[in-house]
């Protein structure tokens, strides 16, 4: 019979390996957005040992709210291989666009990258990167709590041998190693250029194209990715989103296979 006494030693206990296993990683995610979500099933479908750092205690970023707060969104055809990868259910509207429930998809992928094996850290911020020899090598976090109430706590660090900033409009760990560490990132300006307005079909397009690596160890993806190269904003559709986690990941294995 569980005491009160057993039941917090074993969550504390449970959550310590998890912790500990996790400051040593193959990718480490920064955001638990629809992009984060797909890069992190599809790393640990091949055996890429991975974790999410989600700053909000609910991952799925901005998927839940759907278009102002009708919880529908939009995916096109070429991106309907991933939602069924997700077990995630849509119905067909014309001309190749979908609709879908955004809490069922928000739940889905958060459920998908987990049962795949990606290991979850919510409430936690990363306030800054490790960053030696001319590379990105990782993240230096702390509670999300400690963070706002401005509490002079040390962090700590997690290792990693690939960093995705998957942190959606804010490019925030793109601007961290522009600013900090003097990083010139593979943009047309060396820094984070910054979203343009909206142009949904466009903007889909440079979503997934600005998918890359912008500096040794240091991937974008989803708004991310369409925010540091200068592209422009799409609303709620999603397709380039989940087609940008599929793509990063594969960037990233096959990396990691060399």
């Amino acid at each position: 019979m569980f005491t009160e006494h057993a039941i917090s030693v074993a969550i504390v206990n449970s959550f310590s390996e998890k912790l500990i296993d996790g400051f040593d990683l193959d990718v480490a995610i920064v955001g638990a957005g629809p992009s984060g979500l797909v890069a992190a099933k599809y790393l640990a479908d091949a055996g890429v040992k991975t974790a999410l750092f989600e700053r909000k205690l609910a991952p799925g970023g901005g998927t839940w709210g759907g278009g102002m707060l009708f919880n529908e969104a939009v995916v096109q055809q070429e991106a309907l291989h991933i939602l069924d990868a997700f077990n995630i259910s849509y119905k067909e509207v014309k001309d190749g666009y979908y609709t879908l429930d955004t809490v069922e998809m928000a739940s889905g992928l958060i459920f998908g990258a987990m049962k795949a094996g990606a290991k979850m850290f919510n409430s936690v911020s990363v306030e800054d990167i490790v960053f030696k020899e001319n590379q990105v090598g990782g993240l230096v976090i702390n509670w999300t709590p400690v963070e706002r109430l401005g509490m002079h706590v040390d962090p700590l660090t997690v290792m990693a041998k690939a960093v995705i900033d998957g942190t959606g409009h804010p490019s925030e760990i793109m601007k961290l190693a522009s600013s900090k560490a003097g990083i010139k990132l593979d943009t047309e300006t060396g820094g984070v250029i910054g979203e343009k307005p909206m142009w949904a079909e466009t903007g889909e397009n440079q979503t997934v194209e600005s998918t890359r690596e912008y500096y040794p160890g240091l991937y974008a993806c989803g708004m991310s990715a369409s925010n540091v190269s200068g592209g422009y904003r799409m609303g709620p559709i999603f397709g380039g989103m989940l087609l940008s986690g599929e793509k990063i990941a594969e960037i990233i294995v096959n990396k990691l296979k060399k």
